[in-house]
């Protein structure tokens, strides 16, 4: 996710998960906070002065206070932990199925749901999330597309193909999937990445002709 001109990642893999900090133009890691050896870190997001964090398999997440990333609390879920954002409202969830969870922002308990569909059916394997401009951008993971979802209905609204963004050269070194998305709402940017990937995309947005 993108605040204040820094970039801010969540890191997956046991043993290697983090919170951190980084510099926009070099990627140069200013700030960071391991996550526990035992659990695999999945998606950030920041409300207000707070960053949560969710984990994968371990039904656990994390709050941290924005300046220090010192951990204020855990908070669990009964499903898995995949992506997070927010409305300004609520924090909305995935956890690598069709459904988007809608949580209380102080108490992160969940208050409704939706599911994501399109007009041949259910959308699954949601992942990285991303509130942009009234809708939610939603990675699907092991494909190079994002969903464009109405956070009331779960219809997606269009699709954003990103099919060769990254280079077969850059795919010689070990790269996952397509599995970051980043909105500068201050100056409209939208950055995206993936896993293991060496470089950071901004792109714009163009309609199929």
């Amino acid at each position: 996710m993108f605040e204040g001109g820094f970039l801010y990642e969540g890191t997956g893999l046991k043993g290697k998960s983090n919170l951190r900090k980084t510099q926009l133009d070099t990627g140069q890691v200013l700030q960071r906070h391991d996550l526990p050896a035992n659990v695999f870190g999945e998606g950030i997001t920041l409300f207000g002065d707070r960053f949560i964090q969710l984990t994968w398999k371990s039904r656990l997440g994390y709050v941290y206070d924005k300046q220090t990333f010192r951990l204020l609390r855990e908070f669990t879920y009964p499903t898995e932990g995949w992506g997070i954002t927010h409305n300004g409202k609520n924090l909305i969830m995935s956890d690598g199925t069709a459904t988007l969870y809608f949580l209380n922002p102080d108490t992160l308990e969940r208050t409704r749901q939706i599911e994501v569909h399109s007009d041949t059916g259910p959308v699954t394997q949601l992942n990285e999330l991303e509130y942009v401009q009234g809708e939610i951008y939603a990675n699907v993971w092991q494909t190079d597309r994002i969903a464009r979802i109405a956070p009331d209905t779960g219809q997606v609204l269009g699709w954003i193909d990103l099919s060769g963004l990254l280079s077969v050269q850059d795919r010689r070194t070990p790269v996952d999937v397509l599995n970051g998305i980043a909105y500068d709402a201050e100056h409209n940017r939208l950055f995206v990445t993936g896993k293991l990937w060496p470089k950071l995309y901004e792109i714009k947005l163009t309609p199929l002709k």
